[in-house]
């Protein structure tokens, strides 16, 4: 692939990823000033985003570093919490066939969320290192950018204004999780099941002595684990 192909390519990926970057900026300025009303400094919860690049993942771990659990029940929630982009990073190898060597595939895996993933598979044209390179690079630059002004703003606006910004991902969630469960039954079983049992390990006695992290992976998996026994997916959906 010629220099200038290679230009061309990375530009129509970084055009793809635009809208993700813009959208990755609104929600990451959330965590930049929750982080910053935790009293955690702008550079630290800008190095976060700039490591992980994980919603969901971030938000429950600033929940757990800010309650002082232990490293090791960090480390499994967010092994749980962010198992998915194993299997998207699956998916997505059989696409991008032998053409794109191992260090491309590595930095590919790093930016590899939900949205980059949608659009990656997405695209009819072959999948090459220059287009997936331009197509993480928006979201990068707006996770990370938006962390950074959401830290600096936090430190300064007033205290109404942090709080209302710290919900901003869960009206995030629940924009995304409310169409499908309507829609499907499945979701909706998930979705009621992981609230009966977070509620449980909120207020029950005995359970509520359990640390924020294990509750979160027991509540995870064992929400998914009924559902996937309740509601198996039929062998010819999974060969389609």
């Amino acid at each position: 692939m010629t220099a200038m192909k290679q230009q061309s390519t990375y530009t129509r990926g970084l055009h793809r990823g635009l809208g993700v970057g813009v959208g990755y900026f609104s929600v990451s300025f959330g965590f930049g000033a929750m982080a910053a009303a935790q009293g955690i400094r702008a550079l630290d919860a800008t190095l976060i985003s700039a490591t992980n690049l994980t919603s969901a993942g971030q938000f429950a771990g600033l929940t757990l570093i800010v309650a002082g659990t232990t490293l090791w029940e960090l480390i499994l929630t967010q092994l749980v919490i962010n198992s998915r982009y194993a299997l998207m990073s699956l998916a997505l190898s059989q696409k991008m066939g032998r053409d794109i060597g191992l260090l491309p595939r590595l930095a590919i895996a790093f930016f590899n969320t939900d949205e980059i993933f949608a659009l990656a598979i997405a695209e009819r044209e072959k999948l090459t290192t220059p287009f997936m390179l331009g197509l993480g690079t928006m979201p990068i630059l707006g996770w990370t950018g938006g962390t950074l002004c959401g830290a600096l703003a936090g430190s300064v606006l007033p205290l109404g204004i942090r709080t209302a910004l710290g919900v901003m991902l869960y009206g995030m969630f629940v924009a995304i999780v409310v169409p499908p469960a309507r829609e499907e039954k499945p979701v909706l079983a998930v979705v009621v099941l992981a609230l009966i049992l977070s509620c449980l390990f909120a207020w029950m006695p005995g359970l509520k002595t359990v640390s924020a992290g294990i509750a979160i992976v027991i509540c995870t998996v064992a929400a998914a684990g009924i559902c996937a026994v309740l509601f198996p997916v039929p062998d010819e959906e999974v060969a389609a």
